[in-house]
């Protein structure tokens, strides 16, 4: 009730009460929040393409076929489209893995390399793994740097001071994560979509994402997808001002959002982290191995035992996020720029990524 008192006042920062409302709520008070596993109220199904993505490559992306994903749309919010975890029983694990051992790697940027010498983020994964395997439940335990750990880019690396991508700061896009982006996008419509750029995101249950809008691309009429593992989130839809009240909903490990058309620049952001629905260490989707039937070209590798070890204690307090995105059109090049290196900054005060425990990171926005 208090939520919706919220939305009804309207009037200026409608988001920020409320994200600042969901921030500090418990789970009691989560009522109104959209659960697209028990769809009502605004929740529609979607329509999706299914003969633009066969069923081969589909399982080759680690996804079930198209003609089985539940996707949905909301009312207000046109070319927003959730689809409820797709993913073939185990295939998340792959992408933690990549998320937490692979995509953190040089040539790769990350958080860390803002403030440590380029040497010691070399190896993050190696430096971290024992570290990670012996934790026990104390939060006085030291971080390994894999908990530090807040962003990396991919393809087209984001600058966090000037909010931009330039053509001399870029590293090869992942091609596994470049195959599962194009066969999502492709069911939701967008054939022809190319992965060029990514932030992932990693949160901790004392972590936020505020309030922003996805506008640095030069090209905004392909989508954003968002794909989400580990512990889940509420996440927060406005509109094309803050003064909109925004509609809270869940994400849980495997769904996807995808925002095209009207929603692609609308305001969002994650107020809160959250356990798992099941109330479990790891949700359930996450604790089977991937086939050992994989299909010829796959993209899914398996995981060892013993990294699957790692990535699962991660994951026990933590979220991870992959937004993936199109920066430019079909032969479209940057501007040309001066007086820049095009390297990713650290972000500065008025960047949109939080954490309750890093002050220094803190926004001015939410």
């Amino acid at each position: 009730e208090m939520a919706a008192a919220l939305t009804r006042e309207g009037g200026e920062d409608a988001f920020r009460r409320l994200f600042r409302f969901y921030r500090q709520r418990d789970a009691s008070d989560l009522r109104g929040v959209v659960d697209f596993s028990a769809p009502g109220g605004q929740v529609f199904r979607s329509q999706l393409s299914i003969s633009s993505v066969s069923d081969q490559d589909a399982y080759r992306a680690g996804l079930q076929p198209v003609s089985q994903w539940k996707a949905y749309g909301l009312s207000g919010y046109p070319g927003f489209i959730f689809i409820l975890n797709p993913f073939r029983p185990g295939c998340q694990r792959h992408w933690v893995k990549q998320c937490l051992k692979l995509y953190p790697e040089k040539p790769n940027v990350c958080n860390l390399d803002l403030h440590m010498a380029p040497e010691k983020t070399t190896d993050l994964w190696g430096q971290s793994k024992e570290q990670l395997r012996r934790k026990g439940s104390s939060k006085w335990e030291p971080r390994s740097l894999l908990e530090k750990l807040r962003w990396v880019t991919l393809g087209y690396h984001y600058n966090w001071e000037t909010k931009k991508y330039s053509a001399n700061h870029h590293t090869p896009f992942p091609s596994d994560l470049a195959f599962l982006s194009e066969q999502v996008a492709a069911a939701c419509g967008f054939r022809g979509f190319q992965a060029q750029a990514g932030i992932l995101n990693y949160y901790h249950f004392d972590s936020s994402l505020g309030i922003h809008v996805d506008e640095s691309e030069l090209d905004h009429s392909w989508p954003l997808l968002s794909f989400s593992f580990g512990q889940s989130s509420i996440f927060l839809l406005g509109g094309l001002k803050r003064e909109e009240a925004p509609t809270a909903m869940f994400m849980h490990s495997g769904d996807i959002m995808v925002m095209s058309g009207f929603s692609r620049l609308l305001y969002h952001a994650v107020p809160r982290i959250l356990l798992n629905p099941e109330g479990t260490a790891l949700p359930s989707c996450l604790n089977q191995a991937p086939p050992s039937d994989l299909p010829i070209g796959s993209v899914i590798e398996h995981s060892s035992d013993e990294d699957w070890q790692v990535c699962a204690k991660y994951l026990q307090s933590s979220r991870i996020n992959m937004t993936i995105r199109q920066v430019l059109a079909e032969g479209q090049k940057f501007p040309e720029e001066s007086g820049t290196n095009g390297k990713g900054q650290a972000p500065s005060e008025d960047s949109y990524h939080e954490n309750s425990k890093a002050k220094r990171h803190k926004p001015n926005t939410v």
